[in-house]
This record gives C-alpha cells, sequence and structure tokens, in this order.
C-alpha cells in the first residue's frame, strides 16, 4: 500500500514537470492520441481556481488570529501542496491519452492505468454513453456469465471494447483478472470508434470487425 502512494506521488510530481515544460510522452509515427479529460476538466479547474484563491485568504485569517507561525507556515505549505498536487492530477490527464497505433488499443488513465489491448484480441467496437454510481478510475463488474472492466472518467465510459476471448490486463492494484468487455472515456467516442474498426477491418477482416 504504501509503495503505491510513493509511487503515486512521485508519478504526480512527474507529469506535472512534464506538462510545465510541453513534453509529454512521445507517440510512435501512426500513433493517434485520444483524450478523456474533456469530461472532468471544467470540475478540475473550479477546484484548482478556489484553491488558489483561499490559500492567501486563509493565511490573512490565520496571520491576524494565531500567534504561532509555525502553525501558520505548515497550513500554508499543505495548501500550496494541495493546489500543486490537484493541478498534477489534471497534468497527469492531459499528458497520457488513449493511443490507438498499429500494434492495438493502449488504454490509460492518468500514469497509474496503462495496458495494451491488442487488434487480435478485439472482436467489434462501439460508442455508448454510459454513467456509473461511483467515480472509481477502475471498477470491475461482473454481468452474468461476463466480466467488464470499465475505465472511468468523471463516473462515465463512452466506449466499448468487446474482446474475442477473455483477456488479463495490469491494473494498479495487479492482475485484473479475465474481462470480456474493456469500457473506457473517450472525449470523441465516434473518432476513436471509427479508427478502432479501420484496424480491425485492415487485420481482422470478418462480421466481427
Amino acid at each position: 500500500m504504501l509503495r503505491r502512494v510513493v509511487a503515486y506521488e512521485i508519478g504526480m510530481w512527474l507529469s506535472l514537470g512534464r506538462w510545465l515544460l510541453r513534453r509529454p510522452p512521445a507517440l510512435e509515427p501512426g500513433a493517434v492520441a485520444f483524450s478523456y479529460v474533456g469530461v472532468v476538466k471544467p470540475i478540475l479547474i473550479a477546484f484548482i481556481v478556489l484553491s488558489a484563491v483561499e490559500i492567501p485568504i486563509f493565511d490573512l485569517i490565520l496571520r491576524h488570529t494565531l500567534p504561532w507561525p509555525t502553525v501558520r507556515h505548515t497550513a500554508l505549505a499543505l495548501g500550496i501542496w494541495g493546489l500543486l498536487w490537484m493541478i498534477g492530477l489534471f497534468a497527469a490527464l492531459r499528458i497520457h491519452p488513449h493511443v490507438a497505433d498499429a500494434e492495438g488499443l493502449r488504454i490509460r488513465n492518468g500514469f497509474s492505468v496503462d495496458f495494451l489491448v491488442p487488434w487480435a484480441a478485439v472482436a467489434r467496437v462501439g460508442a455508448r454513453y454510459r454513467s456509473l454510481p461511483a467515480s472509481r478510475a477502475v471498477q470491475i463488474e461482473p454481468e452474468e456469465a461476463r466480466v467488464i472492466l470499465n475505465i472511468v472518467t468523471g463516473k462515465q465510459t463512452s466506449v466499448d471494447v468487446v474482446l474475442r476471448e477473455p483477456l488479463d490486463v495490469r491494473l494498479p492494484r495487479g492482475s485484473s483478472g479475465p474481462v470480456h468487455e474493456i469500457r473506457l472515456y473517450a472525449d470523441d467516442p465516434a473518432a476513436l470508434v471509427a479508427l478502432t474498426r479501420q484496424h480491425l477491418a485492415v487485420r481482422l477482416p470478418g462480421p466481427d470487425a
């Protein structure tokens, strides 16, 4: 648990640095990136702006109400850390998009979720908006004899990837176990689906493609 927390913290700061320096991970020739931050962008920006306004106001209040500078400095440091953390989260979502390339569909959520679904494993793909009750980025949903892996953004998914056979992928907490379908969110699901079907038509011609 501690190792995951430390790794997440490091990943957050690295993402913030890459974003500020405008150095996102490079794409392979022919690869196409698909963002998924649009649905949460207004919320994150609102939190960032409110935090930026709140920090100096709270510091001013403490300056005139508490006689202990150490307490005020600690509160100020925590406030700045929290603000940078939220900016880092936004940066992580921006610079780690989904990617479709010659090998398959690389599905991401920030820096913590990152796995490849080979084209040979995909039976069909479709665009469909779905709302989920929880906001966790990774949700495994048993459905009758099938298992669905949801990679969620803002409690939503917008693309359904149905697999030819159960696939085991790597998640932040380890193996997913066999899943039959993967649902993810993309800001432009129609474009992602169209490109995916082009890859499937070339590599796997037939009615399932």
